[in-house]
């Protein structure tokens, strides 16, 4: 089952570099076993300098290895040794899984879980405690489910899917392959859509999908409604942080990047390779187009052109909210001195 991740053999700075193509400055034999941050990584860690900005900080830093990019390979530092290698933020990802490997999965259905009807379990998959998976559902090949994970009737999981602990896929939701969901996420819920009619809020029946495609995660409780009479749908290798909600009928695009409590209203459609900063708020019935960016707490209340930056409340293009913002910032001195003109004194 899952748990910390195991420390891995040690890597020299020699190996390193091979991995990563970079080229050794120094102790080609100097060893590190994990990873930090350049202001506390400390003898045996590895650690990257990216921008000038952190320059003066590699000077005093105790790693015994440092990815550095070439335009500062010149940076005055005590580290053993350092490689030099394009981009070394990338470069540091590549390395992270050898210094860091996840735990061995334990394929097997776990004898506290419960298995509906007519399930289909797929090559090598793996069932924790008290996991319960509902008549009919379809679970791929090496899908892992944690503990008190909820699969409802009928439900689709694709090969390599991770659920975390205590995810509930209601029935209706379709994950593709390599889908991850973290702890606490709700797929396929009924949306919020009521009708006034009769003196009372009568609740609208929601029979449509909730579609995770490939390569999606989803961060910890985020909710995903299903749709209505249409589907929900989230687009291949889209990546979305904690505690964001998405209504019914919403259809994200690929290779978007939605960011912690962002909420989406019902039918919105973004296109692919959208960036929504945090806690911004999108309403309904609106389309985001490609690789539009909508920036942290914004207010959406209209069409966002493909390839534009919006932000502010209500949202507008970046540079109008940002020259809106500063006027704002004006107006209470622009106040005081209209107050003296008019006789008002210092109140």
């Amino acid at each position: 089952m899952p748990g910390a991740p195991r420390l891995a053999p040690m890597l020299t700075a020699r190996q390193v570099a091979e991995l990563v193509g970079g080229v050794v400055q120094g102790d080609a034999e100097a060893p590190v076993h994990g990873v930090a941050p350049i202001d506390r990584a400390t003898p045996g860690q590895l650690t990257f300098l990216a921008s000038a900005r952190y320059a003066p900080l590699l000077a005093s830093c105790g790693a015994s290895v440092a990815l550095v990019a070439p335009e500062l390979a010149d940076t005055p530092t005590g580290v053993p040794a350092r490689v030099v290698v394009d981009k070394p933020q990338e470069a540091m990802l590549r390395l992270l899984p050898l210094l860091f490997r996840a735990p061995p999965r334990r394929p097997g259905v776990d004898a506290t879980a419960r298995l509906g009807r007519g399930v289909p379990l797929g090559a090598e998959a793996t069932i924790g405690p008290y996991v319960v998976i509902g008549d009919g559902a379809r679970i791929g090949d090496r899908v892992q489910l944690d503990a008190h994970v909820v699969v409802g009737d009928g439900v689709e999981i694709g090969d390599d899917a991770h659920l975390f602990p205590h995810v509930t896929a209601y029935p209706g939701t379709v994950l593709g392959r390599r889908v991850v969901a973290h702890a606490g996420v709700r797929l396929g819920n009924d949306g919020f859509g009521f009708v006034f009619a009769n003196g009372s809020h009568q609740k609208i029946p929601h029979v449509g999908r909730c579609i995770v495609e490939d390569d999606v995660e989803i961060g910890a409780n985020t909710t995903i409604d299903r749709g209505s009479i249409d589907d929900t749908v989230i687009g291949a290798g889209t990546k979305i942080d904690n505690l964001v909600m998405i209504a019914h009928n919403v259809r994200i695009g690929r290779l978007c990047l939605i960011v912690a409590q962002v909420g989406i209203s019902g039918s919105t459609r973004l296109g692919d390779g959208c960036v929504i900063g945090g806690q911004a708020g999108i309403a309904g019935h609106h389309h985001i187009g490609d690789r539009a960016r909508v920036g942290a707490q914004a207010g959406v209340f209209g069409d966002v052109p493909a390839g534009e930056t919006w932000s502010g409340y209500p949202a507008r293009p970046h540079r109008e909210a940002l020259r809106a913002q500063a006027a704002l910032f004006k107006l209470a001195g622009m106040m005081r001195r209209l107050e003296k003109l008019l006789g008002g004194g210092d109140s």
